[in-house]
Formats: C-alpha cells, structure tokens, sequence
C-alpha cells in the first residue's frame, strides 16, 4: 500500500469498524446507531487533529516523520470527510430511529461545518488551488478552524455531563493543544520573517 493510499484505506477501516461495532454491541437499534454515531465521531477526532497540526509540527520540528505527514496532510484530510460522511450517515440513522429531533444548535454549527468540509474536500486539488488562488487558501482556513471549534465546543461541555465527563477531560485539552500549537508555529514563523 502507498503512503497516497494509507490514510483513506485507515479511514474506511475505522469507520465501517466503528458502526459495525456499535451496531454489534448496542442494546436494542436506538442504542446501536448511537454507538455507530459516537464512535464514528471519535475515530474522525484523531485524523482531524493528525490534519489540523501537520503543517505546525513540520514547522516546529522538521523531520522525515513530520514531512511524511504534511506530503500526505490532502489524503488525511480526505480520510477524515471519509469518517465524518459515514458519522453523519449514523447520526441521522439514529435520530430517525430514536425519534429524536435535532438540536437547532447543533443543526447550524455541525451543518455550517459540512458544508466547509465538503467544500475542502471537492477543493483539495492543484486545479481548485490554482483557480481560486488566495480564496482557496481562505476557504480551508475558516473551514479548519471552524471544525476545530465545532470538535472543541463539543467536548467542553461533555465536561459538566456526569456520563461523559472523562471524555470531555481529555479530549477538549487535545483540541486546545492543538491550537496552541498552531500559535506557536505562526508566532515561529513570523519572527522568522521580521529576522529576514
């Protein structure tokens, strides 16, 4: 298998394997399409981050591992609208299965975040890149960040919810590391740029 192949083959492994195991462990089909809908989510989570950071860590720390994963940061981030189009196919299942409607909130913030990621994703080509010139750039920026925040906003409130409150701990700090690094690499590069 290529490094090119690697991260949508990992995807579709992890996210068919992450319904297939809600879906076998789940108590009843409400309780097995919300397993395959959280799970989805957390696989998703890991390649986001693996996405969101790879242009800082090369920034930060130039290696054959940190360039391995900047040349493939297109793929991952394919691989990761992979494992959130097959999130979103369980959520949906789900809420129809369970009778539950959509919270309004999490209909405009998670539906502005789709539309953002399929944008990048139709986008993330050399053709689109030049075509677009600086929007192409301004597009996966806002797209980025905004997913970023969706993630964050996310697991900070699973902090004050008993049930999954172990989740929201550790998970929310990984989201603000990340920004933290993305600000530590920006702040690198500009005084790289005030020095030439």
């Amino acid at each position: 298998m290529t490094g090119r192949a690697f991260p949508l083959v990992l995807a579709t492994i992890a996210s068919f394997g992450a319904v297939a195991l809600g879906l076998a462990v789940g108590d009843g089909i409400d309780q097995q399409w919300l397993l395959a809908a959280r799970w989805t989510a957390r696989v998703g989570f890991p390649v986001f981050i693996l996405t969101y950071c790879a242009a800082s860590l090369v920034r930060l720390w130039p290696n054959a591992m940190t360039r391995a994963m900047l040349r493939y940061r297109r793929q991952w981030g394919l691989g990761f609208a992979l494992t959130h189009s097959v999130h979103l196919f369980a959520l949906v299942t789900f809420l129809e299965v369970s009778g539950q409607p959509p919270k309004l909130l999490s209909v405009i913030g998670g539906g502005a975040g789709y539309a953002l990621l399929y944008a990048m994703a139709l986008t993330s080509n050399t053709a689109s890149m030049r075509a677009m010139g600086i929007w192409w750039k301004r597009l996966h920026a806002v797209g980025m960040h905004w997913l970023w925040f969706v993630f964050t906003f996310s697991y900070f409130g699973r902090i004050f919810d008993p049930g999954r409150m172990a989740q929201g701990l550790t998970l929310f700090p990984i989201c603000i590391a990340a920004l933290g690094l993305r600000l530590w690499a920006w702040t690198k590069a500009r005084q790289k740029q005030v020095v030439a």
